[in-house]
C-alpha cells in the first residue's frame, strides 16, 4: 500500500473520530430530553434517511450478497452493543463499564487484523497500546453507582458488539461505501424500534428531539469516514483512529457545556494524541 493511500486512510480515520465524537456529544445531550432507547430509534431513523439520500445521489449499487450479510450483521451487532451498553450503565458502575466497553471495542479489531493482515510494525503496536490506554482513561468518569458482575458482563458484551460493527463493516468489499451503510442502518433502526417496544415506551416524534436527529446524521457521517478509512489502510489502523471519538467528546463537552473534566481524562486525551503520532509514522 502506497504512502498516499495510507495517508488518506489516516485522514479519514481521524475525521471519523471527529464526527463520531461530535455525534456522541449530541446523543448525550439528546438523552437528557428522552430515554436512551427513544434517542437510539430517532437517531437511527435520521441516519437512515441521510444514508438513503446519499446513496441515491452517488447512485451506488448494492454490495454483493456477502457484503450485504456483513453490513446487516454489523448493524445488528452495533445496535445490540449499544443496547447492552445502556443497560450496563443502568445497573453497573459507569466508571468501570464505559471504559471496559470502549477498550474491548477497540482492541478486538486490532487482534482480528493481526490474524487477517499480519502483525503491524512495532511503532503502530505502540500507538495502538497508547490509544487503548488513552481511551480507557478518557471514558472513565466519576460514578458512585455500585458496581456489579452483571453490569461488567454487559459492558463486555457491549464492547464485543461495537467491535463486531467495526470488523464486519470493515470487511465489506472495497468500492462500496454508502449502500452497505444503508443496510446496516436499516437493521439498526429495526433494532431501535424493537427496544422501544420491549421497554414499553412511546415512539418519539420525528422532530421532538433535534439533538437526537442531528446525532443520527453525525453517526452515519462517522460511519462513512470509517468505511473510507478502511479502504485506504489496515483494519486495525482505521478502527483505532476512528475509536478516538471519546477524546473529542470530552473536549467538546468542556468547551460548550463547561463540564468538569478529571485529570485522568485530560491525561487520556494527551495519550490519545500521542498515539496518533505513533500510528501515523
Amino acid at each position: 500500500m502506497s504512502f498516499g493511500t495510507s495517508f488518506l486512510g489516516i485522514i479519514f480515520g481521524l475525521l471519523s473520530a471527529l464526527v463520531w465524537g461530535t455525534g456522541d456529544f449530541a446523543g448525550g445531550y439528546a438523552s437528557r430530553r428522552q430515554s436512551q432507547f427513544q434517542v437510539l430509534a430517532l437517531s437511527a431513523f435520521s441516519g437512515l434517511i441521510f444514508m438513503l439520500l446519499t446513496a441515491l445521489i452517488f447512485r451506488e449499487s448494492l454490495p454483493s450478497t456477502q457484503g450485504m450479510i456483513f453490513a446487516a450483521l454489523g448493524g445488528l451487532s452495533g445496535a445490540l452493543g449499544m443496547a447492552a451498553f445502556y443497560r450496563s450503565l443502568a445497573i453497573g458502575n459507569a466508571a468501570v463499564v464505559a471504559p471496559t466497553a470502549a477498550v474491548i471495542g477497540t482492541a478486538l479489531p486490532v487482534v482480528f487484523s493481526t490474524f487477517s493482515e499480519g502483525v503491524p510494525s512495532w511503532l503502530k503496536l505502540a500507538g495502538f497500546t497508547l490509544a487503548i490506554f488513552g481511551i480507557w482513561l478518557v471514558s472513565a468518569g466519576e460514578s458512585t453507582h455500585p458496581s456489579g458482575k452483571d453490569g461488567f458482563s454487559l459492558a463486555v458484551l457491549a464492547g464485543i458488539g461495537f467491535a463486531g460493527w467495526l470488523i464486519l463493516l470493515g470487511n465489506v468489499e472495497h468500492g462500496k461505501v454508502f449502500s452497505p451503510l444503508v443496510v446496516s442502518r436499516t437493521v439498526a433502526l429495526l433494532a431501535g424500534i424493537t427496544l422501544v417496544l420491549l421497554n414499553r415506551q412511546s415512539f418519539p416524534g420525528l422532530f421532538s428531539n433535534w439533538p437526537a436527529f442531528i446525532c443520527g446524521v453525525l453517526d452515519v457521517g462517522g460511519n462513512i469516514f470509517y468505511v473510507l478509512a478502511r479502504q485506504y489502510t489496515r483494519l486495525d489502523v482505521a478502527a483505532v483512529l476512528s475509536s478516538l471519538g471519546p477524546a473529542v467528546t470530552v473536549i467538546i463537552s468542556t468547551v460548550f457545556l463547561k463540564e468538569p473534566v478529571t485529570r485522568r481524562q485530560w491525561i487520556g486525551v494527551i495519550t490519545c494524541l500521542a498515539a496518533v503520532g505513533f500510528i501515523t509514522v
